[in-house]
């Protein structure tokens, strides 16, 4: 250990405090990699160290830990079981119950061992996929394909590898062909006179962008990825069994990061994150390239990326950092990506890539206007601020601003929108609670072995006294969580949205791991990301697991699948401790719930929402695929039809009124770009049927204010925070 400094207790330098739940495009300038097995040897004792005293609830490391990495780790780099055989298993299977030990003594010998087969099998599949590539795929036998790939046993032998290979070419070039079929058919009903390419010649060529693809994918493997870049998918398969919110950030992980905080990059503007062996879009940045084009959404599975008018590179496998590096791009390029939507459709979308601006990251508000009475409505992508400079702007100010601006419009109801927002700062939450309460405890905060420290709002103003509704999702997490629940214990307004937030009820901070190496000529060690914290709501439950739960449940297209921290085989686990004291600003809203529900069980479009969600449940397990290219279509043909009666969804009108307030008007005639991002808003908005029942239970709320007590702010004076 004297290569490292002693860790004392509540010691170590707090860089950030993170809630981030997936990863972020930014632009990315690659650096110079040194490998070296005596830096990985400090790196797994250093790691070792900080998570044994620095987590909040650190775990054995035994031989159930071991069996639990070994699975982790192989299950990360081959994913589709493509590359190892049996055999290769059965030689590693002596490790299963000892990558502890090793972890202890600083032992590489099964991280070496994997690796180096790992690549001799990636270099033996190029030739396996070449040889399949260079003659014309069967797409007339009744071949079958099962992408469940977690179930499924390695091949035994090379030969059962490459039908492994076969099938799942054939999965890759069938869904081209088609698609090149109605190009070509299409192509023939514009031009009587136009020749179709035979299915022959649309075989040959989408066979042959495949392997245009792959040779691409196995070229970036063998040029851009060094022992660096997978012992760090090794040190990850360990951290993250601590939790799934632990991370070790490599060198250029941190640099990314630390650009991501920045709040400005370059890129198509979107969080992604790792879904099995593809990539998922789990949330779109508000103005940038993605979300202006209007056809990536949330819950889409990317499966190729495309650099322009190249061709497509098919990313199964890949990790998440390799995705984003072939999606990231300088401004005024164009990536095209195949995706899969959640009914199941593939579709190629073409983004071309700009600055993504951190203007619409900032809280935004707007004017609602129902039948002549107007309500106003803020939305927080998340809780924002500035840890290097507290002049500067956060979440907690200007959304106490945007009130101010809604007041003096005479709104008769606020609703604040938190729906995919994953968190923030600790501070800014418990400041903007504040705006809707008198003073009194927020959140709960417990550090290991000691005593829950409560939060609390020591400002006894009040900035808005008024009916209130809080708008959640599966996606609101962490800090929309601490707040949606605080306002829900209270009872100072209705939570609304999906059956249950996130579910995240733990804080992490980022801990460089430089400062711990006196003198190290191993250059940067890089940071780890831990779960160092756990909070609980003021009624003493967590929020970890469970989320908050919706006092008003809307129908959502996951509605049925279960999702969020609850997920996760790793989570930390539901517990209470004993309630803070406060007391609630009403007796309750039970009235006004009821009245809700009665509206929404009665309403057309949440019944289609809800149809439409049932079909997406009973598809999910769907692992079996038809290699027949009649079934295929069939399969296809089918699901389109069935697709058809949910387009309703989308042509969904609330008949809301929603207008930019007039200090902003002023600004939007200057700004075409800004006016063009209200203007998408708006419109989005007058699509929303969420909005539309937060519009009527506020209206409910109105009445049932002026005829119920409140139990305390009887006095409050709205008074402007700033």
């Amino acid at each position: 250990m004297n290569r490292i400094v002693d860790f004392m207790k509540r010691n170590y330098k707090i860089i950030l405090l993170i809630t981030a739940l997936s990863a972020v495009l930014w632009s990315f300038v690659p650096s110079s990699k040194n490998e070296d097995p005596e830096k990985d040897k400090v790196l797994l004792e250093l790691l070792t160290l900080v998570l044994e005293k620095g987590h909040y609830s650190p775990i054995a490391m035994d031989d159930e830990f071991s069996k639990n990495v070994y699975s982790k780790y192989l299950t990360a780099i081959d994913p589709t079981k493509r590359f190892f055989l049996q055999s290769d298993m059965d030689e590693f299977s002596k490790y299963e119950t000892s990558i502890d030990d090793m972890i202890k003594n600083k032992d590489l010998t099964f991280f070496d061992l994997t690796n180096a087969r790992l690549l001799k099998r990636i270099d033996e599949s190029k030739d396996i996929y070449k040889s399949i590539l260079s003659k014309p795929l069967d797409f007339s036998t009744n071949q079958m394909i099962n992408v469940d790939y977690e179930k499924q046993s390695y091949a035994k032998s090379k030969a059962e590898l490459t039908d492994r290979w076969v099938k799942q070419l054939k999965l890759s070039v069938l869904p081209s062909i088609i698609d090149k079929e109605k190009i070509e058919a299409s192509k023939k009903e514009k031009d009587s006179i136009y020749v179709v390419k035979t299915f022959k010649e649309i075989e040959i060529e989408s066979r042959e962008n495949s392997l245009k693809s792959l040779n691409e994918y196995f070229d970036f493997i063998e040029k851009e990825l060094d022992r660096n870049d997978w012992f760090s998918i090794f040190i990850n398969s360990i951290v993250e069994r601590f939790d799934p919110h632990t991370f070790y950030f490599s060198p250029d992980d941190k640099d990314k990061f630390d650009i991501s905080m920045s709040g400005k990059f370059e890129g198509i503007g979107a969080r992604l994150q790792k879904k099995n062996d593809a990539v998922e879009v789990s949330e779109l940045i508000s103005g940038g390239p993605a979300w202006r084009g209007k056809k990536l959404e949330a819950g889409d599975l990317i499966i190729k990326v495309a650099q322009g008018k190249e061709e497509p590179l098919d990313i199964a496998g890949m990790r998440l950092d390799d995705v984003v590096k072939k999606i990231k791009g300088p401004k005024g390029t164009e990536v095209r990506l195949t995706v899969k939507k959640v009914d199941g459709t593939l579709e190629v979308i073409s983004i071309i890539r700009d600055e993504v601006e951190t203007e619409e990251t900032f809280a935004k508000s707007s004017i609602i206007d129902k039948n002549g009475e107007k309500y106003g409505i803020i939305y927080l992508p998340k809780f924002y601020i500035s840890f290097d400079n507290k002049d500067e702007r956060d979440a907690f100010k200007d959304v106490a601003i945007e009130i101010e601006k809604l007041k003096k419009q005479n709104i008769k109801g606020l609703i604040v929108d938190l729906r995919g927002n994953g968190g923030g700062s600790l501070e800014t939450v418990v400041n903007m609670t504040g705006l809707f309460i008198e003073q009194g405890p927020v959140v709960q905060v417990k550090s290991p072995n000691r005593r829950p420290e409560i939060l609390s709002d020591k400002d006894s103003k009040v900035q808005w006294t008024g009916p209130l509704v809080v708008m959640v999702d599966n996606f609101s997490a962490s800090a929309s969580e601490i707040f949606a629940a605080a306002i829900q214990d209270y009872k100072r307004g209705i939570v609304i949205g999906s059956k249950h937030t996130y579910g995240k009820g733990t804080v992490q901070n980022v801990i460089d791991l430089n400062q711990f190496v006196r003198g190290s000529s191993y250059g940067d060690l890089g940071a780890l990301k831990t779960t160092t914290q756990k909070f609980y709501r003021i009624n003493g439950g967590s929020t970890q697991r469970e989320g908050v739960l919706s006092d008003v449940v809307l129908p959502d297209r996951y509605a049925f699948i279960d999702m969020g921290e609850r997920d996760e085989k790793e989570a930390l686990p539901w517990d209470k401790i004993e309630q803070a004291s406060y007391k609630p600003v009403f007796s309750g809203f039970e009235p006004i719930i009821a009245k809700s529900k009665s509206r929404i069980d009665a309403n057309e479009q949440f019944k289609l929402i809800t149809e439409n969600a049932k079909w997406i449940f009973e598809r999910k397990d769907i692992n079996e695929y038809s290699l027949n290219i009649d079934n295929f279509k069939k399969e296809i043909e089918s699901s389109e039809e069935q697709l058809k009666k949910f387009k309703a969804i989308s042509k969904f009108h609330n008949k809301l009124l929603f207008t930019s307030l007039p200090e902003e008007t002023v600004v939007l005639d200057k700004d075409d770009l800004l006016k063009e991002k209200r203007q998408r808003w708006h419109e989005d908005m007058e699509k929303d049927v969420y909005i539309d029942e937060g519009v009527n239970i506020l209206s409910d709320l109105k009445v049932y204010n002026e005829v119920k007590p409140v139990v305390q702010n009887k006095k409050k004076k709205l008074v402007r925070v700033d």
